[in-house]
């Protein structure tokens, strides 16, 4: 199964509930006029879409009727997918030559999926042919280092890990270090999710980033932090708080497939610039997978009848 056809999967909440309430709308104007805007409006504010998203949206839409480039209320959808692809377009960044190895330190909440989301991406690391490294620097949940040892064992990953309680900066440079010496291509960080302690983490997470510097100048090279789309605008507010914590290079996220929250994606995008990288779409390994802002838009927004006839092409 493909991306588009995956992302339709995992969509179908979002779809069932934000999709087919706009198409509502559309159906029931034959013309566009301010009613039928404030309508559309109040459907996407309902959405989990957010203030700043619904605004910026509605503003394209208006801007799009004024031009004449929006002529009647059927135009209205696939010009938001366009507005949709376009706006997350400019997040996405060239894909960059990768160090050796690639630091990457893993930021998030507890309860996101954080060390599934680790052992997800050692997995698609490993399936690239790239020799993998987790540090277990999550030190103050129990259960977090067993996990991520099991995760090493599925992946073929080596792993590096000290006992309950132990400072998480130590464990990130004896990762980076073995990493070094042992010639791997990706170091995967896993680090403690205690927001409620914000200046706690913050010193924490900067603490991990100067001692790994100490071995490789310019690491970590992506700060990713993982989110919930379960949580909807909860997301949004844990991106800001972490956005304030530590300089953020990329987004996964999570369970996508299990809510109608899917909007949040757009959100994301508005409230921080930062590019979404992989998204969840189920519980298997091979359900993280690589964000691709056209296909989400085209998924998003089309319609049933569309599905049909292209699945029904030879």
């Amino acid at each position: 199964m493909g991306f588009l056809d995956k992302i339709r999967n995992g969509l179908k909440k979002t779809k069932d509930s934000l999709i087919k309430n706009i198409e509502t709308v559309v159906i029931g104007y034959a013309k566009i006029d301010e009613e039928f805007l404030e309508d559309l409006e109040m459907v996407l504010l309902s959405g989990d879409l957010g203030v700043k998203t619904t605004d910026y949206l509605m503003r394209q839409i208006r801007r799009g009727v004024t031009e004449g480039i929006i002529h009647n209320t059927n135009e209205v959808m696939p010009f938001m997918e366009k507005t949709v692809v376009n706006m997350l377009a400019e997040d996405e960044t060239e894909e960059k030559e990768m160090h050796h190895p690639e630091v990457y330190l893993i930021v998030g909440v507890n309860g996101v999926g954080k060390t599934t989301t680790i052992g997800k991406l050692s997995s698609l690391f490993h399936k690239e042919g790239k020799k993998v490294l987790l540090a277990a620097a999550d030190t103050f949940r129990a259960a977090a280092s067993e996990q991520l040892t099991i995760w090493a064992e599925r992946t073929g990953a080596d792993i590096v890990k000290h006992s309950e309680g132990a400072d998480p900066a130590a464990v990130a440079f004896d990762a980076v270090t073995a990493a070094k010496a042992r010639g791997a291509d990706v170091v995967l960080i896993d680090t403690a999710g205690r927001l409620q302690t914000k200046v706690n983490l913050m010193e924490e997470l900067a603490k991990i980033s100067r001692v790994v510097k100490k071995v490789i100048p310019d690491a970590p090279h992506e700060t990713i932090l993982i989110l919930d789309a379960t949580t909807g605008q909860n997301a949004v507010s844990q991106a800001k708080n972490f956005g304030d914590i530590v300089p953020l290079t990329g987004v996964v996220l999570t369970k996508l497939d299990g809510t109608a929250k899917g909007g949040v994606v757009l959100s994301i995008h508005e409230e921080l610039h930062v590019p979404i990288k992989w998204i969840g779409l189920g519980e298997r390994e091979d359900d993280l997978q690589k964000f691709n802002s056209a296909e989400f838009a085209k998924a998003l927004f089309e319609t049933e009848d569309h599905v049909l006839e292209t699945s029904t092409k030879i």
